[in-house]
This record gives structure tokens, sequence and C-alpha cells, in this order.
């Protein structure tokens, strides 16, 4: 695992859309196809686009997936996950072949459904966040790290649940699902590189346990430091908690 800190937000997001830019290319170089694993969210705005303007990136060769979406809620949602990734990624650049979980339908219906596309070849390129409670994609603590199934249904947890309103996604806690289908944590480590975007001084606990503590499912995202190809790029205000934190540049 290697970590980058810029000082700054949009700083953090343009070093990161830079070495992301360069993973897709180098792939492309190699294959005839990337597979491409997206995370949503806040924090992932500025860094998504970054990337997607970058046209040296012919993105009707890429495969994309997301990361987890809400049990009970549609593409028409405006809190959709599935509606983020068409408004965000699919849309300005033209991916023409992307496979959106749909929360309307039966959760683990839908997980297995999303297993067996992902499961056809590996996923080159990965995109990640971690949450406030430290979580990684929708695996809150304590997450389950021994689940095989490439997608599974988890329950939310309140402060994960709290963070959805905070973002502005939900106007109560009564409102925001309380389960998600979501790709697991073995799933997301079978990735052959992982970037990590994760800004804003309401991350800094996260970060601190995630990436210096033990490796534990109470800390749902340091399973990262298990990958030996994922960068992640924090802010001066995320990293403010760590104790090695200097500025990458």
């Amino acid at each position: 695992m290697h970590i980058e800190i810029l000082a700054t937000r949009a700083e953090m997001a343009a070093a990161a859309a830079s070495a992301a830019t360069d993973l897709l290319l180098d792939v492309l170089r190699r294959k005839e196809r990337v597979r491409l694993l997206a995370a949503t969210g806040n924090s992932q705005l500025e860094f998504l686009d970054f990337v997607t303007a970058n046209r040296a990136v012919d993105w009707t060769r890429i495969e994309l997936f997301h990361l987890d979406e809400y049990v009970g809620l549609g593409i028409e949602h405006p809190a959709s996950f599935a509606r983020y990734i068409k408004g965000r990624i699919v849309d300005p650049t033209g991916i023409r072949d992307y496979h959106l979980i749909d929360g309307s339908r039966e959760p683990h219906e839908t997980a297995q459904l999303m297993s067996s596309k992902i499961s056809s070849a590996p996923v080159d390129v990965a995109f990640a966040g971690i949450g406030e409670n430290g979580h990684l994609a929708f695996n809150d603590p304590p997450a389950d790290f021994e689940a095989d199934d490439p997608y599974i249904v988890v329950t939310l947890d309140e402060r994960c649940r709290q963070q959805q309103i905070g973002e502005g996604w939900f106007d109560s806690i009564e409102d925001v699902p309380t389960s998600a289908v979501t790709i697991s944590i073995k799933q997301l480590l079978r990735s052959d590189r992982i970037i990590c975007v994760v800004p804003d001084a309401r991350k800094a606990e996260a970060v601190a346990a995630c990436l210096e503590g033990p490796i534990t499912p109470d800390a749902p995202a340091s399973a990262l430091q298990k990958h030996h190809n994922a960068m992640v790029f924090l802010d001066r205000d995320s990293a403010a908690l760590l104790r090695y934190r200097r500025l990458s540049r």
C-alpha cells in the first residue's frame, strides 16, 4: 500500500486522477479491454470529474462495475448509486459496457447476478474510498473479511447511515435504507490495482485507524494494507491524525 498526501482536496483529486489515468492507459496498452470497478459518494466527485474528462482514455474499451447500492432504491432515486454512476461516469465518457446494481430488485438475486458478471474475468483497476466509520464499499464494521461471494447483502450501521444524511443524500435517518448490496472485501482485494481517494477532516479518524492501525474487521478499510498495488490519496485534513503525514508534493 502506497500513501500520497496532498495539501488540498483539489490537488488530491488531480493527483489521484493522474495516477488512475496512467493505470487505465497502461492496461489498455496491454489488453483489449479494461475491467473497472468504481466508487461513488461525495468524496469521489472531483476525482471522477478529472478522470472522465481525459480523452486520452478509450472509454469504449472499458467495462464498468460499481461497488454498492442501497436495497430498495431504483435508479430514479436521487441517492441511487446506479444513478450516480450513470450521470458521473457513463454519460460523460460514452462507456458502452456497464453493469449497474438494481436496488429495486430482490437483493440476494441481484447480488448473485452481479457476482456472476464480475466473476467472468479479473478486475484490472478499482476506485474506492473510506467511510467515516472505516467502511470499504458498504462493508461496515465489523466487516466480513471471509465472504467469498463477489457481491453480498449487508446491513448498514447507524454511523454509515448518518453519513449519508450529512452528505445531503437524505433528509432524515428514516429515509436512509438499512441494507445494501455491496462488493465484498475479498472481491475488492482481487482487483489488480486499487486507487483509494479519501478527502476531508471528517475521515481523519477512520484514515488513521485503517492505514496505521491493525488489520481488523472493526476497521474494514484496514484490509487495504494487505494489497501490494493499492494507492491511497489523502488531503491534509484527512491525513491529520496519521503519525507520518509529510506532504507528498
